[in-house]
């Protein structure tokens, strides 16, 4: 056995710093300052520090020196101007959808489901890059915060709004158009989880403009929600469904007058 009772941290970065960068990062791209000017004076500084701090973190987990470390960092960094334009919008439709928010700022701010979308977006990029740990750390570390559980490997569109957040779960091979919203205690699972499905699309396509209310269960990597659909709360699904269905769980809830009722217990206390 390799590790018989401890972890050799030579294997390991640092969990407090991926978090603590993952928290610059997010600073850098939405800035809270009372002076732009200097902020945009000291842009590239900052920048330049936070790369810095990139290129330790992928030291610390390239133990095989098997990364191109330069070539994945200038990646991460070409891409936040894109991600931030896709944030932009996610922030929007959130403002759009939803009648409690009162501001960009507030949901950029404040927002769970936008913080567990920020993370995602930037974690997709180091996760595509092949980089070990770290994109799972700050997905754990957005979950952490939020409740919203998203795997870094998640292809997810734009704009995509998460309302509530907690409970929700959406797998690693999971495919997420544009335009989709999803509530709380959403499951965008795997069938069954067998390690030598590691390599293959284990949980399902969720299609353009598809709205997946509370509750919702949707399993499978060859389950595909049709786009323009909505999938009521509680639903159970594991089969594909076409495009502009509706699909809804049938609960009974029946009304008696209560003198009709009998008590199949009496508590004595």
């Amino acid at each position: 056995m390799e590790y018989p009772g401890y972890i050799l941290t030579r294997h390991l970065p640092s969990v407090k710093e991926i978090n603590t960068f993952t928290d610059e990062l997010m600073a850098y791209l939405f800035p809270v300052t009372d002076e732009p000017d200097m902020f945009i004076e000291h842009h590239e500084s900052m920048m330049y520090k936070l790369k810095e701090h990139f290129m330790r973190l992928l030291q610390s987990v390239d133990t095989g020196d098997k990364l191109n470390k330069d070539a994945v960092a200038d990646q991460l960094f070409a891409a936040l101007a894109g991600i931030k334009d896709l944030l932009l919008k996610d922030a929007n439709l959130i403002l759009d959808f939803d009648p409690a928010a009162s501001s960009l700022e507030e949901v950029i701010l404040s927002y769970p489901g936008f913080y567990a979308i920020m993370v995602h977006r930037l974690a997709h990029v180091i996760y595509k890059a092949k980089v070990p740990l770290i994109p799972r750390f700050m997905s754990e570390w957005a979950h952490s915060k939020t409740g919203i559980d998203i795997n870094p490997g998640a292809t997810i569109g734009s704009p995509f709004f998460i309302d509530h957040g907690t409970g929700v779960v959406i797998g690693e091979t999971a495919k997420i158009g544009n335009n989709v919203k999803i509530y709380q205690s959403v499951t965008l699972g795997a069938m069954a989880v067998r390690k030598e499905d590691a390599q293959v699309k284990r949980h399902p396509t969720i299609e353009d403009n598809v709205i997946i209310y509370a509750g919702s269960t949707i399993l499978g990597g060859n389950t595909s929600i049709g786009h323009d659909s909505i999938i009521g709360g509680n639903t159970w699904v594991t089969q594909s469904v076409p495009p502009f269905s509706v699909v809804y769980h049938k609960n009974q809830t029946i009304v008696n007058d209560r003198k009709d009722f009998e008590e199949p217990l009496n508590f004595i206390i």
